[in-house]
């Protein structure tokens, strides 16, 4: 099994290009499901998620292609089974996201309940409840979701906590729905507002995303379009820390500074100098040390959830003492016990780690336990003195496109080595 393996102390600096977000590229991917004629998206990542998703569509006889700049053209036409399998689905919880299209346009699905990282519990039940008042009939047994419906109603729904992914279900079974449907309390992330547009350029009719209210007018059928995926604000956000705890100066390419308000308010307030043009955002730590910041996740626009682990290896180091209050997943604090390897002063409490920033890490073998927590562990292993070893990377695969190629650009001293 691979492992990265990090020599710390080097400042970075340089520029590396920001790839396509994974979290959009996922549901426009199933969204192609819905078009009547073939679809082709650009700027899709080279990574594992994408390439499960990619899998779970060709099983189900979706003609997919995908060339060498990751463009991926998709002909939903060919397809001959409605079925999202055990096997590709506990990989990968995103593949939940199946089940609105293939209801929608085929009147029937079976979506195996999904697994995915180790960082608490995702119910699928908002996505139940929405497609069940759209009038589905859906039974729960044997593992799978089963779903029928032969057309689908448009319907006013109110979500009863604030999802992503059920934003994203209900908001692509409403474009082929018969008459108007409001999803209230919706999620406002950009990756959500990409889909949409993605949809819209399938001829769906969609206001209001970007806001807790989306209103959508079915259709009849959705036709093929070309789409370009948005950039990744978390793989951004992941390099402009790693410039600041490194005391370094980078600059992400192809990144938008309006989808990164929040992240890009505690770096400053870390002490960066942070600078921004329409495609492109610049850290300048100044061989400084950062200041400790107080972090809360909350969904967006507010700090995102997938940020916090970073954050937190910043603030391992930084000049202070900080807070780090997770509110969204209650296990996402895994990443702290290995950074207490490398030396960090964490004390948990609850959702609530109390982080008393230290002078130096020192290198240790770490172990990955989910995406975020994989960054974290890289971007301490960065400052940390001596080697460090980061284990199961395969958690880090699934979100990052070569991340030991985007750092070594940046000058870091990082290597990919069989375990």
């Amino acid at each position: 099994m691979d492992k990265l393996q990090i020599h710390g102390g080097t400042p970075l600096d340089g520029e590396v290009r920001i790839s396509g977000a994974k979290n959009a590229a996922l549901p426009i991917i199933a969204a192609t499901l819905l078009a009547a004629e073939p679809v082709s998206v650009g700027n899709v990542p080279h990574l594992h998620d994408v390439t499960t998703m990619i899998e779970l569509l060709a099983q189900m006889g979706v003609s997919i292609t995908v060339d060498d700049k990751m463009r991926v053209e998709v002909d939903a036409s060919t397809i001959h089974r409605y079925v999202a399998p055990y096997e590709l689905v506990r990989t990968m919880r995103a593949s939940i996201v199946v089940l609105g299209p293939l209801l929608a346009r085929f009147g029937r699905a079976d979506v195996s309940l999904p697994g995915g990282c180790a960082i608490g519990a995702r119910p699928v039940n908002i996505h139940v409840a929405g497609l069940q008042a759209m009038g589905a009939d859906i039974h729960i047994e044997n593992g799978f979701i089963r779903a029928r419906a032969e057309r689908l109603r448009g319907a006013r729904l109110v979500l009863e906590t604030i999802t992503v992914t059920g934003t994203e279900n209900l908001l692509m079974a409403a474009t082929l729905a018969d008459g108007e449907t409001v999803i209230e309390n919706a999620a406002r992330e950009p990756e959500v507002v990409d889909l949409a547009n993605f949809l819209s350029a399938l001829g769906a009719q969609i206001q209001g995303a970007g806001t807790d209210r989306i209103v959508v007018q079915g259709v009849e059928k959705l036709h093929g379009a070309h789409y370009d995926v948005v950039p990744d604000r978390i793989e951004a956000g992941t390099y402009l820390v790693a410039g600041a705890i490194t005391g370094g100066r980078v600059r992400v390419k192809g990144a938008k500074a309006e989808h990164l308000d929040a992240v890009l308010a505690k770096l400053s307030e870390a002490g960066a100098q942070v600078t921004s043009g329409d495609t492109w955002i610049e850290l300048d730590m100044r061989g400084r040390r950062p200041r400790a910041v107080d972090i809360r996740t909350a969904p967006y626009p507010a700090f995102p959830t997938d940020m916090q682990a970073q954050f937190a290896a910043l603030n391992s180091v930084a000049d202070g003492v900080s807070t780090v209050i997770e509110t969204i997943f209650e296990n996402r604090f895994m990443h702290m016990l290995e950074m207490r390897r490398l030396g960090a002063d964490i004390r948990i409490e609850g959702s609530t780690a109390i982080i008393r920033g230290v002078p130096q890490l020192t290198a240790a073998p770490v172990m990955a336990t989910d995406l975020r927590a994989s960054a974290s562990l890289v971007l301490a292993g960065l400052v940390a003195q001596g080697t460090t070893d980061v284990l199961r990377i395969y958690h880090i695969d699934r979100g990052y496109e070569a991340i030991e190629e985007k750092l070594g650009q940046l000058g870091a001293r990082i290597k990919r080595t069989a375990g």
